[in-house]
């Protein structure tokens, strides 16, 4: 029996069968964009741990870096004893985002953390319930941001109800006959039809959607959601979990737009393969 089968019925017997696996076979060992199974099989990592490894495995920046922190403590809860690591990183996500005027970075662990406090920010800011996102939309697999995804289909199949106030609006794609003019006039419809403009807390949208089929969002619409923020008090969030650090070229795809958002959520290559995420956001006083 090779070591990958020795290793998988060890799993099956361990683990649940609800945690799903694309590959057949078991890590050994990795470095930059190549994996080595437990039988000793090269492959070319093309994953990267979805998008997590912009710098690949082990990169040896981030190897030093983790041993030198190792040396020094391995967790405190920040909220209980703080530390200045905090601080400098934060310092240079906020000299780099996109966002105008001053800024602030706080940190979480994951994607869909980011995310949820996101939302908190912007419905204890605006003091509103409201939010919207896009059809096509990924945003993690928490109730809430499976809530405010945009697909069925892996997500959201069998694990209903889904916290409310969450409004799906069309999201403008060529591909799918929806154009900018027919997603613009669903907003209108949501403000019509569902909830008031001034009842809406956010509007989330991915500046290039991943999951809905790495769509990139027109700059057109990312102006006009801008617009529709500014005029009736809504916080505009751009999710960049997934298109952050460098993954389309840039630091954030956001670059590419010449729109600024009020939050960005942050994570996956943030920490170079570590769990480490954040929301950026302008202070509000």
């Amino acid at each position: 029996m090779s070591e990958n089968s020795k290793v998988r019925s060890r799993q099956l017997a361990a683990a649940p069968r609800g945690v799903g696996l694309m590959c057949d076979f078991y890590i050994d060992h990795a470095k930059n964009a190549e994996i080595w199974d437990t039988d000793g099989n090269r492959y070319i990592d093309f994953a990267g741990g979805i998008g997590v490894l912009n710098t690949g495995h082990l990169h040896p920046k981030v190897q030093a870096a983790v041993a030198d922190q190792l040396q020094k403590f391995s967790h405190t809860c920040f909220n209980v004893v703080p530390y200045e690591l905090y601080a400098q990183v934060a310092e240079k996500i906020n000299a780099r985002a996109p966002i105008d005027g001053d800024k602030r970075t706080m940190f979480v662990s994951a994607g869909a953390e980011a995310v949820e406090n996101a939302v908190k920010i912007a419905r204890a800011y605006t003091k509103r319930r409201g939010v919207i996102a896009f059809n096509g939309a990924f945003h993690g697999r928490t109730n809430l941001t499976m809530g405010l995804t945009g697909k069925v289909l892996p997500y959201k199949v069998d694990f209903g109800p889904f916290p409310g106030d969450i409004i799906h609006a069309p999201y403008p794609n060529a591909l799918r006959g929806v154009s900018v003019e027919d997603a613009l006039a669903g907003m209108e419809q949501i403000f019509k039809c569902h909830i008031a403009a001034s009842d809406v807390a956010a509007i989330i949208i991915e500046v290039i959607q991943g999951e809905g089929g790495f769509n990139i969002t027109p700059n057109e619409f990312l102006q006009a959601l801008r617009k529709i923020a500014d005029d009736n008090g809504i916080v505009l969030i751009f999710d960049e979990v997934q298109s952050g650090f460098a993954r389309t070229g840039k630091l954030f795809a956001t670059e590419y737009t010449p729109v600024r958002p009020d939050l960005i959520t942050i994570a996956k290559s943030l920490a170079g393969g570590f769990p480490l995420s954040g929301v950026v956001a302008k202070p509000t006083s």
